[in-house]
């Protein structure tokens, strides 16, 4: 069986595509439990929280698309601290998480510590692996 290697930016960017896929999929998962919606509906939620929420949200909806443009010393910082906030979100959510919000939880900060491993090694030099690797 042959292994492919994979670019670091395309992991990163997949990454944040399962984690995506995994909130996305928590929030659904959450309507088929009972009182889910008039839970929901009751609750009181100022804009500028709902603000908040959003742009945590557009973070790793970012970060699909900044993984594989930026240049390695930048892709490095951007997935670190991305990757950081991301997970002060997540654990934003503990104090009311259900034992499938824990399960969640838990996929997701695996993929986020992946992420933030990924990004460490990538090197700080301006020139991106792949330019290195076509001047070879």
């Amino acid at each position: 069986m042959k292994k492919y290697k994979i670019e670091p930016p395309a992991l990163l960017s997949t990454l944040w595509i399962f984690i995506l896929f995994n909130m996305i999929f928590r929030d659904l998962h959450q309507f088929a439990s009972e009182g889910f919606i008039q839970e929901i509906m009751a609750l009181e939620i100022s804009q500028e929280m709902v603000l908040v929420y959003g742009i945590v949200l557009e973070i790793p909806i970012a970060m699909v698309l900044l993984s594989r443009i930026l240049d390695d010393k930048f892709n490095k910082w951007a997935n670190i601290i991305a990757g950081v906030i991301t997970s002060l979100g997540l654990l934003s959510s503990l104090p009311t998480a259900d034992m499938d919000d824990i399960f969640f939880i838990m996929v997701e900060s695996a993929a986020l510590l992946a992420i933030i491993r990924i990004a460490w090694k990538l090197t700080s030099s301006p020139k991106t692996q792949t330019q290195l690797k076509h001047q070879a």
